[in-house]
């Protein structure tokens, strides 16, 4: 049987397609993927996330366990509910999971982690925190709504009263407490808004109330559609447990300038490949698994869709590492082969095209 969220009932009475994601039985769209899209890139739009868990991490030598843990160096955060994009590493270097850990106070730390890695996620840490007196706490009780978009920040002070006062200053990539509301200024589409961690019963009344302040509810086809425009990976697609940061685009969220000790170290070694944007020049659509013809040889399409902002088909590809932007290459599609331009990504960020062909 699929997991719920505890807005599940109010996706069914909207009218949402329903889908198998991961286990849990999600809104795929709710009517038209291509116009909520367009609704994030110039309005505001909101996404169910309660699927994602919430984790909240304390106890004596909390911060030197997760410096270990993570590729990513949490002493960064100097500020409380500053955040850090990290990943989860292997002892090969692989990913676990990529995630996002916010100190929230002394000895205190909260992070996010992907539906479908979230077990794995959790018996990983508690292993490496053996011995430890690290406490894990899994917030089931929490639910988590992403609202995104140029007018995201001012209809959600709208549906939230008192929102404004504690969120109007909050820099990117900063958190800050509503009671017992943790207000998050990050996402996942390459446009502004907040993810907001609430409790599970006043998950439902703000939906509501969001929807009623004009943000549209969108799904998982549009979510998937502004991240590939914003040049964000996708884990089991772009990466997984046999790639490392190193050639899958993240090697900036590794933090190497010093010699702590982390898991996976030792595996991330000069990478053979790596990861490029790529924008279809014929007519047709990439798509993941598409095999991708260079030169220096073959490669692979690891997200690929249709750009609605773009109007073309644009893609993620890992490649051989000799490839340069500028590069045209082939792309094997319903057994055609299809040139495509390798670019520089994101290509469209704050509603913006980045990329010319």
């Amino acid at each position: 049987m699929l997991k719920q969220t505890i807005l599940n009932s109010l996706h069914r009475a909207a009218g949402a397609k329903m889908v198998d994601f991961g286990g849990w039985d999600m809104p795929l769209h709710y009517g038209s993927q291509i116009e909520e899209h367009h609704h994030v890139r110039h309005d505001a739009g909101m996404f169910d996330v309660s699927h994602m868990r919430v984790v909240d991490l304390s106890g004596d030598g909390v911060q030197d366990w997760l410096r270990h843990l993570l590729a990513n160096d949490v002493a960064r955060l100097n500020v409380t509910g500053r955040a850090l994009y990290s990943c989860m590493l292997n002892p090969q270097g692989g990913v676990i999971d990529d995630l996002i850990v916010y100190w929230v106070g002394e000895g205190r730390y909260r992070m996010v982690v992907n539906a479908g890695t979230t077990d794995k996620d959790l018996a990983w840490m508690r292993e490496q925190a053996n011995g430890r007196a690290i406490e894990i706490c899994p917030r089931e009780d929490l639910a988590m709504i992403a609202i995104q978009g140029p007018l995201a920040r001012e209809k959600v002070w709208s549906a939230l009263p008192g929102a404004r006062a504690v969120s109007e200053t909050l820099k990117p990539f900063h958190a800050t407490w509503m009671g017992e509301w943790f207000i998050a200024r990050t996402g996942y589409t390459g446009e502004d808004g907040f993810e907001i961690m609430l409790p599970t019963d006043k998950a439902g009344g703000f939906w509501q109330a969001l929807v009623a302040a004009g943000v549209a509810p969108c799904g998982l086809g549009a979510r998937d559609t502004l991240r590939l425009e914003a040049g964000m990976n996708l884990y089991g697609q772009d990466m997984d447990e046999t790639t490392t940061p190193l050639e899958t685009g993240l090697g900036w969220t590794v933090w190497l300038r010093d010699d702590r000790s982390f898991i996976g170290r030792a595996g991330l070694t000069e990478p053979t490949r790596k990861q490029v944007g790529l924008v279809l020049l014929d007519k047709g659509v990439m798509r993941s698994h598409s095999a991708v013809q260079t030169t220096q040889g073959v490669g692979e399409v690891t997200s690929g869709s249709f750009s609605p902002t773009l109007n073309r088909s644009i893609g993620l590809a890992r490649v051989p590492a000799a490839v340069t932007v500028g590069d045209v290459v082939q792309i094997a599609v319903r057994d055609k082969l299809l040139n495509a331009k390798v670019v520089d990504y994101p290509f469209v960020r704050n509603g913006q095209p980045l990329v010319n062909v």
